[in-house]
């Protein structure tokens, strides 16, 4: 688990998250549903790769995505290199 310095000194390295709930969070809005569960999906084949799965909430084309380590009881490096992840994605 991260501490509070290291929390704060990831989130300058991953753009558009913050926290919420204890969580790393963010809320992406895309043009339409079939655009957002593309998204999704493309999400998901790297979170499986790494083992490691977001929670997450879709309605039409607006996804929010909460990140942490539930094994640890907080946010960890595992959560960030997945929220690093996710943004490169969305650059793609």
């Amino acid at each position: 688990m991260l501490k509070e310095e290291e929390l704060a000194k990831a989130l300058k390295t991953i753009e558009g998250w913050g926290l919420k709930d204890g969580k790393l969070y963010r809320k992406l809005e895309f043009r339409d549903f079939v655009e957002c569960v593309g998204f999704m999906v493309k999400v998901a084949i790297e979170a499986e790769k790494m083992q490691h799965h977001p929670e997450w909430f879709n309605v039409y084309n607006q996804l929010e995505i909460w990140l942490v380590t539930h094994d640890l009881g907080g946010i960890s490096t595992f959560d960030v290199k997945l929220a690093q992840r996710i943004n490169e994605l969305l650059a793609e």
